[in-house]
């Protein structure tokens, strides 16, 4: 099958990740891809946004932007025209973005069948964290992609239900929670000897979490934990970087246990499995409502005891006591406590993380077992 793959992600991070292995694993399956993506993803190194992209945001009122925007989907669809007609396509494949009807323009000019895949509920997202000015446009498009796609889908079920709710028929919609690649994580045998020595953490209880990190993710509480246990031997590994990098930093100052907190900054996608492999405990301290983590797919694989949020979206994943510890966050001191109960026990860890590497294989959380479900929604279609 010829898939058209189309998005307007202009930065490589957790989202391209998710792109590149979808498109990897269609390729192994023995498809044929064809991108159209912007121009300035291909210059644009791992964890970073395109500079042109992130200085517009910075310089220009939100309108204006935003209707650059939709205006930049005139100028996509054009792109997507002059390439369906030069390759012939059998179907697209879009990655939901707002502001972007280009894809089902060209969906409904050339009658291709179109599947979408949402990631978040972006017109809610936005507006909520920094505001949507163009509030009429935003939500119409989003709408408009929502109901005109052949198939929807969002990576959990809670996203669903808010799909549905914009008067999207439940039978387009098809859940999909994010994957691991099989060949790059499910070992047990990765050395993580190498972190270790680098960071000088070996003897250390290592509490691990990978990720740009942002206020909302709330690793203030694991600082706060570890103050609590100065006079014990945890640490905490954060692989990557974000905007609270600062503020963690300086809260672990004032705490002084700065010593007790590693930041690695941003590393390659092929070293991810050696850090991770590093940690004992795993850690999603919070998480968006409706989001599927990367994070918790690839804990997971490597087989790590994970302490995440007791929230219906990491319940369609993970199960309290069974292959993970769940916390209540409205509970005060429940995280703590949670944390402490697999801190003192490394054979609780050991239940835990084995539990979650099977739960990998039953429930076939890959990237390919992903693709072969897009390639039967589109064979589908064209019957």
């Amino acid at each position: 099958m010829k898939i058209l793959y189309h998005h307007r992600i202009a930065s490589k991070d957790g989202q391209y990740v998710h792109i590149d292995e979808i498109v990897n694993a269609l390729i192994e399956l023995g498809h044929e891809i064809i991108m159209v993506e912007p121009n300035s993803i291909k210059d644009t190194q791992f964890g970073k946004s395109s500079i042109i992209v992130s200085k517009l945001r910075a310089l220009l009122p939100g309108f204006i932007h935003e209707w650059m925007e939709f205006f930049y989907s005139i100028y996509d669809f054009i792109k997507l025209c002059k390439t369906i007609i030069e390759t012939k396509p059998d179907c697209i494949y879009e990655r939901y973005n707002l502001f972007l009807p280009s894809g089902i323009w060209a969906k409904k000019i050339f009658n291709l069948p179109l599947i979408l895949e949402v990631n978040s509920p972006l017109f809610n997202e936005r507006d909520e964290n920094e505001g949507v000015s163009s509030k009429n446009l935003a939500l119409w498009t989003e709408n408009f992609v929502w109901r005109s796609a052949d198939y929807v889908l969002p990576v959990t079920a809670v996203l669903a239900e808010i799909i549905k709710s914009r008067n999207v028929s439940e039978n387009k919609i098809h859940v999909i929670p994010n994957g691991i690649n099989k060949v790059k994580f499910f070992c047990q045998t990765i050395d993580n000897n190498a972190v270790k020595n680098k960071f000088n953490l070996q003897n250390k209880l290592i509490l691990g979490f990978t990720g740009f990190v942002r206020e909302w993710h709330r690793l203030d509480i694991v600082i706060d934990a570890i103050k609590v246990h100065e006079n014990e031997n945890w640490h905490l590994l954060l692989v990557g970087d974000g905007p609270v990098r600062a503020s963690l930093e300086e809260q672990a100052k004032k705490l002084d246990i700065i010593d007790r907190i590693t930041f690695t900054g941003l590393i390659s996608r092929d070293q991810m499995p050696e850090y991770v492999a590093a940690f004992d405990i795993a850690l999603q301290p919070e998480v968006v409502p409706y989001a599927s983590p990367l994070k918790l797919f690839e804990y997971m694989a490597l087989g790590k005891a994970i302490l995440a949020p007791d929230r219906p979206n990491i319940k369609e994943i993970l199960t309290d006591k069974e292959n993970s510890l769940l916390f209540l966050p409205e509970k005060e001191g429940d995280f703590l406590g949670k944390l402490e109960l697999l801190a003192q026990s490394s054979d609780l860890q050991k239940k835990l993380g084995l539990a979650a590497m099977e739960a990998v294989s039953n429930k076939g959380l890959y990237w390919q077992e992903n693709s072969k479900k897009i390639i039967n929604l589109f064979s589908e279609l064209k019957k």
